[in-house]
């Protein structure tokens, strides 16, 4: 190779262009870390609802190393998202010298029964996501409905409540509960006390089905009524609180039965043709 010129000047340049390489590398990266690149400013952009501020600035003392170029934007974005109430964190380096924060903030949908039962308060948010913490609004707590199911569930859930509570809106009545159970039976209940058993199967048809003949039904009666069976094809059962019921009748079909309050057998059963 001694002998070959070309090939020497060849190799002679790359040396000196990793060289100078190198060179950039190390005056780049002692640049960068030089303090007149230090953080100047961190800026949240909206002040949160729910999350506590001294969290925040505890994440901020203890993960926020080196300066603006140096800095984990990803590091610190995933441990501002492990403080209650955060569900999203977006952090961005502004010139100069500043970093802007902003917090997306889980909102609760409804307290979450999760089975197993978890040690700490768990509630869903509007997009079917799990979170833990603490409501300080005891009023606000108080009025979200309860969601029952396995952990995984969760989203399904949510988005059959939403379903649940549009076809409900003519009856003019909130949910206080919506279960899915292992077996993937679904039941609601609603605010009035009334407890829906939907089953397993047409779980939306069988809901709107009863939605619709309820006026020329169970309105009159609402206060009464325990529990209601939709599992059936063409009609459904009721379970009174107490009194007695004639025959009714339904668009569609007839009603009849006689309703007894009997605490030996409290599943009294009127069959309504849907």
């Amino acid at each position: 190779m001694w002998d070959r010129p070309q090939q020497l000047n060849m190799l002679s340049r790359a040396l000196f262009g990793l060289s100078l390489l190198l060179a950039l590398y190390g005056a780049l990266h002692y640049l960068v870390r030089l303090p007149a690149f230090n953080l100047s400013v961190v800026q949240l952009e909206a002040v949160p609802l729910n999350v506590n501020l001294a969290q925040i600035e505890a994440v901020l003392d203890s993960e926020l190393n080196g300066n603006f170029f140096t800095v984990d934007l990803e590091h610190l974005q995933q441990k501002l998202e492990a403080v209650p109430w955060v569900r999203r964190a977006h952090v961005r380096r502004y010139i100069p010298w500043q970093l802007k924060m902003t917090l997306e903030e889980h909102v609760a949908l409804a307290r979450w029964d999760i089975v197993p039962l978890w040690d700490k308060t768990t509630w869903v948010n509007q997009q079917g996501e799990l979170f833990q913490a603490q409501i300080n609004d005891k009023d606000i707590a108080a009025i979200l409905p309860n969601f029952l199911g396995s952990p995984e569930s969760a989203f399904e859930v949510t988005q059959m409540y939403f379903e649940f509570k549009r076809l409900l809106m003519p009856l003019k009545q909130t949910i206080s509960h919506v279960s899915l159970s292992p077996r993937r039976a679904w039941q609601v209940r609603l605010q009035n006390g009334m407890l829906l058993d939907l089953g397993r199967e047409k779980v939306l048809s069988r809901l709107a089905r009863f939605v619709a003949v309820y006026p020329q039904s169970l309105a009159a009666v609402q206060g009464s009524v325990n529990y209601v069976d939709l599992r059936y094809p063409n009609g459904f059962a009721v379970n009174m609180l107490g009194g007695n019921m004639g025959s009714a009748n339904l668009a569609g079909g007839n009603v009849a039965g006689t309703m007894k309050s009997n605490r030996m057998q409290p599943k009294s059963v009127w069959l309504g043709k849907i």
